[in-house]
């Protein structure tokens, strides 16, 4: 898998990324998706959710500030996207914290289809239906084979299953991938989980016929950028100013140099 073919892809069909996000990442949400080529859009409110996505390439929905009316408009979008075969991104953030949040991502998975269910080691395990809790929205240790559990999931639910973390981990029913790029500045950083479902959801938007190695390639091209970022940083906001610039200059050679994703 190259990843430089699907960066390729997103800024030369430039995609619309829909988003009903988490207000305290969402500029840095349409930033991200900017830098990178696409086009971001937020659009939350019930009355244009449905008509805003049909001009989508892909939907991103993210739970981390959520409300009931939120979700129902949440669920109205990605039913659009459905209808549509527009690809649906849910970002299970939080999950594993409260009731309220596990029963809106079970509510979303089970009445429209997530084409990938991406989340931290504990807010996936905990909707495979393990029990352990979240840390808010940090992850917590989950004591089984992450790679087994997104495989696992994805075949449950039939989507791609991304699991971040140190090594991300892209499961679909067919295969799972590793993808070994990123820095560990990145969990320095408020937003990094939530931006990297937005460029998941411009690569998959771009790339809609296989979603997993996009979205792999989106995790892939994401974490190089990190790492060129922390060469240049001296803190978490010099690095998040980086990694915007990073996504942006992005090129084949680094890629070509410096891209890990295995099976």
């Amino acid at each position: 898998m190259d990843a430089n073919v699907f960066l390729e892809s997103v800024r030369t069909k430039r995609p619309l990324v829909h988003h009903l996000t988490n207000w305290v990442t969402i500029l840095d949400c349409a930033q991200i998706v900017k830098s990178l080529g696409a086009s971001p859009v937020m659009a939350h409110a019930a009355e244009e959710v449905a008509e805003m996505t049909g001009l989508a390439s892909a939907l991103v929905l993210n739970i981390g500030t959520l409300t009931g009316d939120f979700v129902e408009s949440m669920l109205t979008a990605a039913q659009a996207a459905n209808s549509r075969d527009i690809p649906v991104v849910l970002d299970v953030c939080g999950a594993g914290a409260t009731a309220f949040r596990d029963r809106m991502c079970r509510k979303l998975i089970d009445e429209a289809r997530i084409d990938v269910i991406k989340g931290n080691a504990s807010e996936i395990a905990r909707i495979a239906g393990l029990d352990v809790r979240t840390r808010g929205v940090d992850a917590a240790h989950v004591a089984t084979d992450l790679r087994e559990l997104a495989a696992d999931l994805a075949r449950k639910k039939s989507c791609t299953v991304v699991i971040t973390g140190p090594v991300d981990i892209v499961a679909d029913a067919g295969m799972t991938l590793a993808v070994h790029n990123g820095h560990a500045m990145m969990a320095e950083v408020v937003g990094t989980g939530c931006m990297a479902a937005s460029v998941i959801g411009a690569f998959v938007g771009a790339s809609p016929q296989d979603i997993a190695s996009a979205a792999a390639a989106a995790l892939s091209c994401y974490g190089i950028a990190g790492e060129i970022a922390a060469r240049k940083s001296s803190g978490p906001m010099a690095f998040k100013h980086n990694l915007m610039d990073g996504m942006h200059a992005l090129n084949a050679q680094d890629i070509a140099a410096m891209q890990r994703v295995e099976p």
